[in-house]
């Protein structure tokens, strides 16, 4: 019994008091993957039915509610923010290089994401969305914008120390923060992502970082995070040789300077051109938003989530993606690619 006692103070928390990612039944889970699909039809729910998977779902099932909701994985994750943001025990940053509701000229990380903790632990949402989530002022809803397209997000309960070392990553990948509260309580042990929310950045090479964190359920992920200066793309000039192996990448191919597949290196990295996630769930990347990629080598295989795309432009910005050697994970993803283009 005291073994039993003591075994349970060690584990992390994941209770519903506690702040983590929810996921689709409504409770508390170490991480979560979801899939927002493109619109299909024109019915009021068109757009907002999503892929959902997690620790405990083999792989992808079909959302079980809609994205708009506060019921779903991500609605319920993120509505925390709005419940909690006024407290002093709090903090969090809300960043986007399209923020809701504000313009900005300013030529940063290509980067969206959400980050709650308290001093326990807290979660990181990396997603693909311009103009969400709303700032803490509001509540919870998504942008008539985002209707069309698809999306992707990656959210990651970890414990508190790990947001050291995410404020360092945030501070390699510049990211454009519209709402934010780090207060003194967190200041002295959170020093870098107090910068992060003030726009601070690395000044020194080297130019990217890549760092393993560890869930609070001590599963681990691991983050590229590259400045503007590191000057090159951050799937074929990086992530492609550091996982050893050729890399499909699913990204906007509507933006200016689309880089082609490239087979110039050791390890190569194609363009997906279609995803399909069964005969009846097929969709052209034209109309999908959502960056992420997957290895072709299953040894092992990665899979990762970020916020980047492949073209001339973001070689010159910063950003970065998550990525899980979990077999699950990569399976699920590397049986997504349907098609992509070959090198010329």
């Amino acid at each position: 019994m005291a073994l039993q006692v003591l075994t349970s103070l060690l584990l992390p928390c994941l209770c519903s008091a506690a702040i983590s990612c929810y996921g689709d039944q409504g409770k508390p889970v170490d991480w979560f993957i979801a899939y927002k699909l493109p619109r299909q039809d024109h019915t009021p729910e068109g757009g907002m039915h999503y892929m959902y998977q997690d620790g405990n779902t083999g792989g992808w099932v079909r959302g079980s509610a809609l994205m708009n909701s506060t019921k779903s994985a991500v609605g319920h994750t993120v509505d925390q923010l709005y419940k909690s943001s006024k407290s002093k025990d709090v903090a969090y940053v809300l960043y986007n290089d399209q923020p809701p509701m504000k313009m900005t000229n300013e030529v940063r990380g290509h980067t969206k994401g959400v980050i709650l903790l308290d001093k326990d632990q807290g979660f990181w949402l990396v997603h693909s969305t311009p103009h969400f989530p709303p700032d803490s002022s509001r509540q919870y809803e998504w942008p008539s914008n985002a209707f069309h397209n698809g999306q992707s997000f990656i959210c990651v309960t970890y414990p508190f120390a790990q947001f050291k070392e995410i404020g360092k990553q945030l501070l390699y990948s510049t990211i454009t923060p519209y709402d934010s509260s780090v207060p003194d309580s967190f200041s002295d042990d959170l020093v870098d992502l107090k910068s992060a929310a003030m726009k601070k950045e690395v000044t020194a090479p080297p130019w990217n970082r890549q760092f393993t964190l560890t869930s609070a359920g001590g599963k681990q992920f691991t983050s590229f995070a590259k400045h503007a200066r590191f000057g090159d793309d951050l799937y074929s000039g990086w992530v492609s040789e550091a996982l050893k192996s050729d890399l499909c990448v699913q990204f906007w191919l509507n933006s200016r300077g689309i880089l082609p597949s490239n087979c110039s290196l050791a390890y190569h990295t194609y363009d997906i051109q279609e995803i399909s996630f069964s005969s009846t769930i097929r969709f052209s990347s034209h109309i999908d938003h959502s960056k992420w990629c997957v290895t072709l080598s299953d040894t092992p295989g990665w899979a990762c989530v970020g916020d980047m795309n492949r073209d001339k432009e973001e070689m010159q910005r910063g950003g970065g993606t998550v990525c899980s050697s979990d077999p699950t994970i990569w399976k699920s993803f590397r049986t997504l690619v349907s098609n992509y283009s070959k090198c010329k």
